[in-house]
């Protein structure tokens, strides 16, 4: 699929895997003594996660949405409880096609815009197949 979807995946909400959590500024300059600051356990699950029913992770393809901050290879954690609103990153099914793009409404016509130039929107129109599957709630990708 251009410019969406890899795979779909369910969270494992079974496994439990907390680290420390540092509740402290990390400046980027000389370092600190961090042992120092402990200030619990953190579980990504609980930290991620708000709907686990409703809640799926994607691995994005393509190039139309790294204006925010989504590139290829990056694992999108989706929440299919939260409704789309205007200005939100969703993923959709365009005529059998899974995308993500940024919801708008624009003078009441639903838009599905891309976060590169260099890439059309999709307004969705009448007699279009087009779904909401959930809206984009974090981003996971490695520096």
């Amino acid at each position: 699929m251009k410019n969406g979807m890899e795979k779909i995946y369910r969270p494992d909400l079974s496994t439990k895997l907390t680290c420390p959590l540092f509740m402290v500024p990390v400046e980027a300059g000389f370092p600190s003594p961090a042992e120092d600051y402990i200030e619990g356990q953190l579980d990504l699950n609980k930290h991620l996660i708000k709907h686990p029913a409703a809640t799926f992770f994607v691995r994005a393809t393509g190039e139309s949405m790294i204006n925010a901050g989504i590139f290829p290879g990056d694992i999108l954690i989706v929440d299919r409880s939260l409704e789309p609103a205007d200005k939100k990153v969703v993923i959709a099914v365009v005529n059998g096609e899974l995308t993500v793009k940024r919801f708008r409404k624009i003078d009441g016509q639903a838009v599905l815009m891309p976060e590169n130039q260099e890439y059309n929107a999709i307004e969705l129109t009448e007699g279009m197949n087009c779904e909401i599957w959930g809206v984009v709630v974090h981003v996971v990708h490695s520096l």
